[in-house]
């Protein structure tokens, strides 16, 4: 598979709104590109996913490696996108099965060390990902 979808929330407020997490990996020279994402934000979760892969013995794809997070006009913030975007990755590089990703939602913030760290909002999400029908994916710690 060389494009892969999954699904996560943003928060506003006390809304939890879809949010789809498309990767992309592709031939080419390596660049890694998050698109959606503030710049600041961009930066720090490239980082985050690139070393957590590498240290939970998974490889980062060679070549070009695209991540939307879409709708554009919604608010992204903090790391609760470094897991979809992790899991994205690698179900796209077919590292990870892809096929039950559409009845999964993930958000959490990875660190280098590849372990998940608490998000908060994560009740709203679990919310909206029920609302869906999808099961729901966070840190243990959070649970």
């Amino acid at each position: 598979m060389r494009i892969a979808l999954v699904y996560s929330r943003g928060l506003t407020g006390l809304d939890a709104p879809l949010v789809r997490v498309e990767a992309h990996v592709g031939g080419g020279l390596p660049q890694f590109r998050i698109v959606g994402l503030p710049d600041t934000e961009v930066k720090e979760a490239r980082d985050r996913v690139r070393a957590a892969l590498n240290t939970s013995r998974f490889q980062f794809p060679d070549g070009r490696v695209t991540v939307n997070l879409a709708p554009a006009d919604l608010p992204k913030e903090s790391g609760r996108f470094d897991l979809p975007i992790a899991i994205g990755i690698l179900a796209a590089s077919g590292q990870v099965p892809a096929h039950l990703l559409p009845q999964l939602e993930f958000a959490g913030e990875l660190a280098l060390s590849g372990e998940l760290r608490p998000i908060h909002g994560a009740l709203a999400m679990a919310f909206g990902a029920h609302r869906d029908g999808r099961a729901f994916v966070i840190p243990e710690s959070v649970a």
